[in-house]
């Protein structure tokens, strides 16, 4: 029997839960009311995919380890899958916009184009473009 996981939730710890809100909505990201205080919103990716975004003291009660400072170090890179090369290009671009920072140049693998950013906070997304009837064959 495999595991399967309904429902993904990413939990982030950020310095400023306002700004950040400010950020991903740019972006076009929604917020699920229910789940939002002021120390935490649950950001909406997909049905089936939230990010958690807790504010660091908040955030440190669920964890004994010391948070990592993400402008020097990764532990974690969040990667979307984008519907066209396009929408890659147009979701980077307004998180740029936004104040985000590149993380990575765009690169084009022919059946992989990607372009990756670092939100305000510093965490790392990926978003992605996969042609999957024109990945190579194993071999």
């Amino acid at each position: 029997m495999s595991l399967t996981a309904g429902k993904v939730f990413i939990n982030l710890p950020v310095k400023n839960l306002d700004q950040t809100m400010a950020f991903f909505g740019k972006i076009g990201f929604e917020f699920n009311p229910l789940y939002t205080d002021q120390n935490a919103t649950c950001m909406i990716i997909n049905e089936n995919t939230y990010a958690m975004l807790l504010v660091e003291d908040f955030f440190q009660t669920f964890t004994k380890k010391e948070l990592a400072d993400s402008s020097k170090s990764t532990e974690v890179i969040i990667a979307l899958a984008a519907e066209s090369k396009e929408q890659v290009d147009e979701i980077v671009q307004k998180a740029l916009d936004a104040g985000g920072r590149s993380s990575n140049e765009p690169f084009d693998h022919g059946f992989m184009y990607g372009w990756s950013f670092q939100d305000i906070n510093d965490h790392l997304w990926e978003v992605f473009y996969m042609d999957e009837n024109a990945v190579p064959p194993e071999g």
